[in-house]
């Protein structure tokens, strides 16, 4: 089910504005790549090209490759409904529908992109679903209650349970964490930890602890100033972008120097 990415010359304009430039990276499958880097250095931007997310905002492009196990994202006549189905997405904060119930917030989905499913294998589903979400215990009793009425920490694995429904092969986090408590942030980073056995994750995130314990795999991105575009600085196992970086600015960046 997991696969990897692999971009290659990645350029994203909004209009005329590049925001993100020359992104050459293989991100691994089965492994937890974080993203890093100050406010407004493309991180979040990239993250949306590699489900093809940034082109609901109008005069978005990309030049360059996006490869999910060697299948060109942005080939000709591939659909982007079907890569967003593949490639997954958990947000900065818990969007539930805040009318749908927790069942049919899990669901949603599904019921957007497929065919009437029978009610036991919906069931079924949404089960599969909170339980891979660590979300089961708490909420099996009231499926029926708007999903509005979790907490923070509860509403986000709720969409990670909407997402993983869509049976991704990637799931991409955008600041996951970034309006939860401590303890609701340490329930997300363990889940993550026990989802990415089954899925390719990358996670966008300011919190250097985090990326520090969950990710396999750090990438550092950075700005020259306002107005100029983000590029990738560098990139490699966590433990050495932040222990021995190749870089000044990371090391700068990691130890609180800047950003």
């Amino acid at each position: 089910m997991s696969k990897r990415i692999e971009t290659t010359d990645l350029n994203v304009y909004y209009s005329d504005f590049r925001a993100v430039e020359d992104v050459t990276i293989t991100i691994q499958p089965r492994a937890i790549t974080a993203f890093i880097g100050p406010s407004g250095c493309g991180k979040s931007t990239f993250l949306r090209t590699l489900n093809r997310m940034h082109e609901v905002i109008p005069g978005a492009r990309v030049e360059g490759e996006v490869l999910l196990d060697g299948e060109n994202l942005y080939g000709a006549g591939v659909d982007p409904v079907r890569v967003r189905r593949q490639v997954g997405m958990v947000f900065q904060r818990p969007n539930p529908f805040p009318t749908m119930s927790i069942r049919e917030n899990v669901l949603a989905g599904i019921k957007l992109n497929f065919s009437r499913m029978p009610k036991g294998e919906q069931d079924d589903l949404v089960e599969r679903s909170l339980r891979s979400a660590n979300l089961w215990e708490e909420v099996k009793n009231r499926l029926g209650l708007p999903g509005s009425g979790l907490s923070g920490g509860q509403q986000q694995r709720r969409c990670i349970a909407r997402a993983i429904a869509m049976a991704p092969a990637v799931l991409l986090m955008d600041e996951p964490c970034s309006a939860l408590d401590p303890i609701s942030t340490l329930a997300i980073e363990d889940l993550m930890s026990e989802l990415k056995e089954k899925y390719t994750i990358v996670i966008v995130t300011h919190n250097m602890q985090q990326a520090a314990r969950v990710s396999d795999t750090t990438a550092f991105f950075n700005i020259a100033g306002t107005g100029s575009p983000g590029r990738l600085i560098e990139s490699g196992p966590t433990d050495k972008i932040f222990s021995t970086p190749d870089v000044q600015a990371t090391e700068d960046y990691i130890s609180g120097r800047f950003g």
